[in-house]
């Protein structure tokens, strides 16, 4: 009787194998999609924001207000100024 079982356990092997490897081919036209989609180069990144205007503007804004409010006298403000315009 083990003679008949083992058949029977080869033959259920073989045909889920059989089933496993249809399922492969059929899904083997889907990647092929993948793999145009994969061809598309990534999308560009976005431009770097200017930031070396803008935060010299801020800076300036800020010791203007400070200025203004009395912390910094004349020549303090004038020495940041001439710091943050790199004169």
């Amino acid at each position: 009787m083990g003679f008949v079982r083992r058949r029977t356990r080869r033959r259920t092997m073989l045909v889920a194998g059989g089933l496993a490897y249809a399922a492969g081919r059929r899904a083997g036209g889907q990647g092929q999609q993948e793999e145009e989609y994969y061809d598309e180069p990534p999308p560009a990144p976005p431009p770097p924001a200017e930031t070396g205007a803008t935060s010299e503007m801020d800076q300036l804004k800020q010791l203007a207000e400070l200025h203004e409010s009395g912390v910094l006298t004349d020549e303090e403000f004038a020495a940041e100024k001439a710091k943050i315009l790199g004169t």
